[in-house]
């Protein structure tokens, strides 16, 4: 076979195969740790057995199981295509292992539940080509498989997946012209939280360099509060919530049933406070083991002051969540104080947000507090915790409008990750359409922020400090200026972001 058209590279567990595609090596569907099944099921990841001969890595791995993104109570169970869930693939421009090129590591979002690398938006051959950079995306357990807080198993089983990642990439990421000393993660909503996990786990550190975090969530859960989650989504199957009882589902059958808790989030709000404002009963679990705490704490007490950081989100976080939801000009009085009161930051957060942003009306004080407490003051105490924490930072907001639905999306959530990618199915067919020369320009400028940073460490704006807080907006034109959501700053500068409680217990 023509290794021109066909490049063949050693991995530490056999030889595989991939394609020539527009100038790059391209490997997909490269196995990582073994198949989670059978035995295996719940477990921390192994590593994969080696195999002789060539395997051919020309297509992405099978999806891991998971629920729908619009979670319907009856949602079907679909099918398997195979075991092998955990897999990465490699974007190249020279497997040559003198190359030692900068190596960016992607974790995709779908709030801890569904997900995964075979999706459009996540196609890595602009950016490697642009970036001169070798890129990397892997799937990892997301839902019951990888999030549920069960007996007799590790939590965060998909933060430990992906671990299972990066030290593939140091391990074997050479061969494919990368360098395993030049790693940057990069993520987006529960990737960036992922992110920020990662860089505040002991058992993680020294697998990267540099993080870009994008609208990292404040959906961090406490033990009691997982366990009480797990106990309902186990329940909707009849069963406890324990590794004994669940191995006995099928789980794709797994994930349709207990969708249906998703779709009945609000009912849990007695319970499971803020979380249930959000669309998904999964999130990263301070366990005190694989997660020992939260990240603003574990970044401000210094646990990753040797990571270079880009954190940031966008402007208008919520509004994509309203249009999916059919919320959009839906919203009274009532609706917004209820949201307020759940969310927000002091006692009478009605009052103190009508008196930070008079005029605004009920909907766009709805908005403002879902985008806060969801990313946009996550993400800037992110950036303040590192540099209290002897850590480098860049804080950016992305403020250019979604051209889909006439703009009313505005700096929408996920409105990033195509344009970081410079891909436009999936998630960049919905939000921007068909490419511009407006919207060509801007992800150039992304991709070029990304992989500058990358490679050098300085992405091309100051660093964050609690003096000047300079951010860099994101737009048709670049402006660095003080952080410009000053209102929902000084509301939340007392605020600490930290394991979610649960309110009430079932009983």
């Amino acid at each position: 076979m023509n290794t021109a058209e066909f490049p063949e590279t050693r991995t530490a567990t056999g030889t595989v195969r991939g394609r020539r595609e527009e100038g790059l090596a391209v490997f997909r569907g490269i196995p990582f740790a073994q198949p989670p099944v059978g035995e295996l099921r719940f477990a921390a990841p192994r590593p994969v057995e080696g195999w002789d001969g060539v395997r051919e890595a020309f297509a992405f791995g099978p999806p891991p199981p998971q629920e729908p993104m619009l979670p319907p109570t009856d949602a079907p169970a679909g099918a398997s295509a195979g075991d092998d869930w955990l897999t990465v693939n490699v974007w190249s421009p020279d497997t040559d292992p003198a190359a030692r090129r900068p190596v960016m590591v992607w974790i995709y979002g779908g709030a801890c539940r569904f997900g995964s690398a075979d999706d459009p938006a996540y196609e890595g051959s602009r950016l490697a080509r642009d970036g001169e950079v070798v890129v990397v995306t892997f799937n990892y357990r997301v839902g019951m498989e990888g999030f549920a807080y069960l007996d007799g198993a590790p939590a965060n089983r998909g933060v430990l997946d992906q671990v299972a990642a990066l030290e593939w990439v140091r391990e074997n990421i050479t061969a494919f012209g990368g360098d395993p000393g030049q790693v940057t993660l990069f993520g987006e909503s529960a990737g960036a939280g992922s992110v920020a996990a990662l860089m505040a786990m002991p058992r993680a550190r020294g697998l990267f360099g540099r993080a870009i975090a994008q609208s990292v969530p404040a959906m961090f859960m406490s033990t009691e509060l997982a366990a009480d989650i797990a106990g309902e989504l186990a329940g909707e199957l009849g069963l406890r919530p324990t590794v004994t009882d669940l191995s006995t589902v099928d789980p794709y059958k797994m994930a349709a049933t207990v969708a249906a808790v998703s779709a009945r989030l609000p009912q849990y709000a007695g319970r499971w406070g803020a979380l249930a404002h959000t669309p998904t009963a999964y999130s990263h679990v301070v366990d005190g083991d694989v997660l020992p705490v939260a990240p603003w704490q574990a970044l401000a007490e210094g646990a990753a002051r040797d990571v270079d950081l880009i954190v940031g989100h966008t402007r208008d976080e919520s509004r994509l969540f309203r249009a999916l939801d059919g919320s959009l000009g839906q919203i009274n009085d009532d609706l917004a104080a209820l949201a307020l009161n759940a969310l927000g930051p002091v006692p009478d957060a009605v009052q103190a947000y009508r008196a930070a942003y008079p005029g605004v009306p009920a909907e766009g004080l709805f908005e403002l507090v879902h985008s806060d407490w969801l990313f946009r003051m996550p993400s800037l105490h992110l950036a303040q915790a590192h540099a209290a924490g002897g850590g480098r930072a860049h804080l950016y907001e992305l403020t250019w409008s979604a051209p889909a639905a006439g703009g009313a999306l505005g700096a929408c959530h996920c409105l990033d990750v195509p344009l970081v990618f410079g891909t436009y199915g999936g998630l960049g067919q919905m939000l921007i359409g068909e490419p511009t020369p407006e919207s060509e320009a801007l992800s150039s400028r992304f991709r070029s922020i990304w992989t500058t940073f990358a490679t050098t460490g300085d992405p091309g704006w100051p660093a964050y400090d609690a003096e000047t807080r300079l951010t860099q907006l994101i737009d048709t034109d670049l402006t660095v200026t003080r952080y410009p959501e000053e209102a929902s700053r000084r509301l939340w500068q007392s605020h600490t972001f930290a394991a979610l409680p649960l309110v009430a217990d079932a009983g």
